[in-house]
């Protein structure tokens, strides 16, 4: 089986959106990540995606919205984050 598709909607110089990152890389992960900065087509599409969000990293596997960086490591910590992954 393959991995779920990953986005992430990030901003320059955000540290969070590095820690994100940085997790997923650690693990192998293939993402595609959409930075956000200027706004533009892409901030829109994120807003579609998470209504309710307004800060970055915004992280998306598969159909499922993870949420922010901390949510992501949270998921790792308590062992949940491989089997999301795995789809």
């Amino acid at each position: 089986m393959s991995q779920p598709q990953v986005d992430i909607y990030t901003k320059f110089g955000c540290g969070y959106c590095y820690r994100a990152k940085r997790l997923l890389d650690e693990k192998g992960v293939d993402y595609a990540e959409h930075d956000i900065t200027m706004g533009g087509p892409k901030r829109e599409e994120m807003l579609e995606r998470a209504p309710t969000a307004r800060t970055v990293p915004q992280i998306f596997i598969g159909a499922t919205h993870v949420g922010g960086s901390d949510e992501l490591a949270a998921l790792e910590r308590e062992g949940k984050l491989d089997a999301l992954l795995t789809g």
